[in-house]
């Protein structure tokens, strides 16, 4: 039975293609995002073992919930006056303060050196420092002296002499490029500089604190033998009532770092890895269609099997021995797909700075889940078909004709009509209690089932629904009545084909009504909250200098200019966690911003010294006005009082203080401004206006000025951008579904051979069969996609109601992309139909008429 099974594949050898096809995509997906993830692991891993090369690193004892800022890890920051005592500890070599922060660079040309959304840090230059190697000039001496890491320099058209600006601390300051420094790992894009010791300590510790201290050992010691020698000094010179810091092993540093990395990377692999789900989901659709065919065309073949004596079990065994061998050509492939698509992203990433490194990678346990993945996945699709084969009677090789006896479709339309009633109720239930625990699970469960069930009952609808799309084709005899004939009388086969299309476009259709949603909501946020003229934004890894707000604010012809600045903290009430808080002028709220205050005075709440609450922070976590909370930042806790619960989607964080407690829990230098909002004098020329804020902003480099439209259409194009990432996700499910009416339109040519030369017989022209092929493929691709549409529309209406406290509140429906997508199922049926087309219309008619 092997044999007659690899027979088989060679006797069908465009329909075993096709089918691998869909295989190897699927799992080309699955090898790609494994692959993606390993090397940016290692990329990151990389940098990781080249920057933090201490023997030991001495870091706050106490979790500060991320609350030390940019690049501080999760702990508190430790005081610099600890390095003193720590270089005198015996077996120290150096003891190097972790002084970083953000700078701006500018470049030969004027604009600023930063590639995509990469961080750009200025750190303090040491010549003892492992992790880095100066190669050309010396080092700072001054803070008119930096040194440039090679890739940054190569990027910004600088060279060892020139005069550019670097902005430090909000302040605008003219430097020098002295040196050129090398680090052992690419960086992923980072801009990196380095200044002398005193300036970073003024820039970015001006408290007294950093991140952490690297500790390197001299000859002999060894990192736990340091770590243990430091324990006694920390704990010695400890500053009553200062955050305690503890020494550990660079060993344990490193693997910190590593652990944290590799919590991102998880959601950035599970993000992929749906999408590469649905694109096997999608494939298997296409596998047990192809053989429900194949096993229909071969009944009376496989009847003969079990005449002369071959067992059910082996016929099942002989079609599941195809189905596997698709699954493991389509995985190799897969495999190989998957690393060329990671080349091609590494490249891509390349040209916009962001280098990684490594080869890409090629381990076991990629290739092993993935052969099995695509294996189990075609097994799978390919069981009940082979199972029906198996149980074809041996009486049935003595008839002229064999066919198989259709199942009655009652079974599929009851499971179909029970999911689609289970996953509706509990749509109804997310929607009627939205602010109840699991509503967002609940509702992703309800759609789910929604989906199946769709799926369970399109056979039933398909009829109906196909006869009245082709009703207006009717005018074209005899292509039309043919095309609707032949797509009506087998409407489990039509559905099981539209089926894969259906899942993609319910996906694309869902995803762009969540993109108008957050488009519309976007606009009817800044529209309702935003009372401002202007508003200052920079990059999101950027910040707007502080010096940059002084200078707009000392304009005549501007009235106030409210930054807002956030920062984490600690809170050690409800979960005990880490929340984004945002600080702002109390003279700020009726004045740049208005809110739904649902309890107390928010601007008599910040003005008292007091915070404000978001509704649903303060429902999740019990907090009501009056409650006390207990703030830790970088420094020593503090007590504030709940002043006001309010409904903002334009803040967006969970806590909103004044701006003067904020700057008492974290130092100003590790707080992100990324917008200003400025309000002109009453009677301004607004436009004479946005010239003069330009002028001020320009030195400043990454700061933009825009008007509240701009700054939605801004928004705006940031959601399209997540959009197009998704649609180009979402795309490869879409080309497997044409893949799959490609692989039907050809199997129904080879089930209708005889029935085609009947037609070619008594008259039918080869250009009337090619297009009663096309129609059929139309007819079926538009079925997919309209119901598709419906389904992802209707279930991302769903998400304002359950998603409003997270911005989502204004429902947009994009009606001219949805029937832009219709327009393009058409194209899609006509491609899909081309070779199916040709293939039909050149059977000989002799043959045709003959064939059994």
């Amino acid at each position: 039975m092997n044999r007659v099974a690899v027979r088989a594949i060679r006797a069908h050898l465009v329909r075993f293609c096709l089918s691998v096809l869909a295989v190897a995509l699927g799992v080309a997906f699955v090898a790609g995002t494994f692959a993606l993830r390993t090397m940016l692991g290692s990329t990151f891993a990389d940098i990781i073992a080249t920057t933090t090369l201490g023997d030991a690193y001495v870091r706050g004892a106490d979790d500060a919930g991320g609350a030390a800022g940019p690049g501080a890890g999760t702990h508190n920051r430790v005081p610099l006056s600890l390095v003193g005592p720590i270089e005198q500890v015996d077996g120290v070599a150096a003891a190097l303060p972790d002084l970083q922060g953000p700078v701006v660079l500018v470049g030969a040309d004027g604009t600023a050196v930063q590639s995509t959304q990469a961080p750009s840090f200025a750190f303090a230059y040491d010549s003892r420092d492992r992790a880095v190697r100066l190669v050309a000039g010396h080092p700072p001496r001054g803070p008119g002296e930096v040194v440039v890491e090679q890739t940054t320099l190569d990027a910004s058209g600088l060279a060892v002499g020139d005069d550019t600006t670097l902005v430090v601390g909000g302040e605008l300051r003219p430097v020098r490029v002295v040196g050129v420094a090398e680090i052992g790992a690419a960086l992923a894009g980072a801009t990196v500089v380095f200044v002398d010791r005193a300036t970073a300590e003024a820039a970015f510790a001006p408290d007294g604190t950093a991140v952490s201290i690297a500790v390197n050992a001299e000859p002999g010691v060894t990192e736990q033998q340091l770590a243990d020698r430091l324990g006694p000094v920390l704990r010695q010179d400890a500053t009553p009532g200062a955050p305690p810091a503890v020494a550990i092993t660079g060993d344990e540093m490193r693997a910190e770092a590593t652990e944290s990395i590799e919590e991102v990377l998880g959601f950035v692999t599970t993000f992929l890895l749906v999408f590469a789900g649905v694109s096997l989901f999608v494939g298997a659709f296409i596998i047990a269609n192809t053989f429900a065919m194949w096993v229909r065309q071969r009944t009376r073949e496989l009847a003969l099997l079990r005449a002369v004596g071959a067992s059910p079990l082996q016929v099942f065994g002989s079609i599941v021995l195809q189905a596997a061998l698709v699954g493991v050509v389509g995985a190799v492939l897969g495999v190989a797909g998957g690393l060329g698509l990671v080349v091609l992203l590494r490249r891509v990433m390349a040209s916009f700075g962001m280098d990684l490194t490594g080869r890409v990678p090629l381990d076991a346990f990629t290739v092993v889940v993935s052969v099995l993945l695509g294996t189990l996945v075609s097994v799978a699709a390919a069981a009940v078909p082979a199972r029906r084969a198996a149980l074809v009677p041996p009486v049935d090789a003595l008839r002229d004709e064999v066919t198989l006896p259709e199942r009655s479709l009652v079974r599929r339309a009851l499971v179909g009509a029970t999911l689609l009633l289970v996953g509706a109720a509990a749509i109804s239930r997310a929607l009627l209690r939205p602010e109840a625990d699991g509503a967002d699970r609940m509702l992703g469960l309800g759609a789910c089932a929604v989906v199946l069930g769709v799926l369970g009952v399109a056979p039933v609808v398909a009829r109906g629904a196909l006869t009245a799309l082709g009703a207006p084709l009717l005018v074209l005899r005899p292509v039309g009545r043919l095309a609707r004939g032949n797509v009506v009388r087998h409407p489990r086969r039509t559905a099981n084909t539209a089926g894969a299309l259906m899942i993609g476009m319910a996906l694309v259709g869902a995803s762009a009504v969540i993109a108008a949603t957050a488009q519309a909501s976007t606009r009817a946020i800044v529209t309702r909250e935003a009372s401002t003229d202007f508003i200052l934004r920079v990059a999101p890894a950027g910040t707007v200098p502080a010096q940059a707000v002084a200078d707009v604010r000392a304009l005549p012809d501007v009235r106030a200019a409210d930054a807002f600045a956030t920062a984490a903290v600690r809170v050690a009430q409800g979960d005990d966690g880490s929340f984004t808080v945002t600080g702002v002028d109390p003279e700020a709220i009726g004045r740049s911003v208005r809110t739904t205050e649902v309890q107390g005075s928010f601007r008599d709440a910040l003005a008292r010294g007091d915070v404000a609450v978001q509704r649903t922070t303060a429902r999740d976590e019990g907090w009501r006005v009056g409650d006390e909370l207990t703030l830790t930042g970088t420094g020593e806790p503090r007590s504030v009082r709940i002043g006001a619960v309010i409904d903002s989607p334009a803040f967006g964080v969970p806590l909103v203080a004044p701006q003067a407690v904020l700057d008492e829990l974290v130092p100003a230098d590790q707080q992100q401004v990324t917008t200003v909002f400025v309000t002109a004098v009453p009677g301004t020329d607004l436009e004479e206006l946005r010239g003069e804020l330009t002028t001020t902003v320009l030195p400043y480099v990454v700061v933009t000025v825009m008007d509240p439209e701009q700054f939605v259409s801004d928004l705006a194009e940031q959601v399209d951008r997540v959009l197009v990432i998704l649609y180009a996700l979402l795309g490869l499910s879409v080309v497997i579904a044409v893949l799959g009416i490609v692989n039907t339109l050809a199997l129904s040519v080879i089930e209708r051979t005889r029935e085609i030369g009947l037609l070619r017989a008594v008259g039918l022209g080869r250009v009337q069969l090619g297009s009663t092929i096309t129609v059929e493929s139309v007819l079926t691709a538009v079925f997919g996609t309209a119901v598709g549409l419906v389904v992802g529309v209707a279930l991302a209406a769903t998400l304002p109601t359950v998603f409003a406290d997270r911005g989502l509140r204004t429902l947009a429906v994009p009606w001219g992309s949805l029937l832009v997508m219709l327009a393009l199922a058409v194209v899609v049926g006509v491609l899909a139909a081309v070779w199916p087309a040709i293939r039909a219309a050149r059977l000989p008619v002799l043959l045709a008429v003959s064939a059994e």
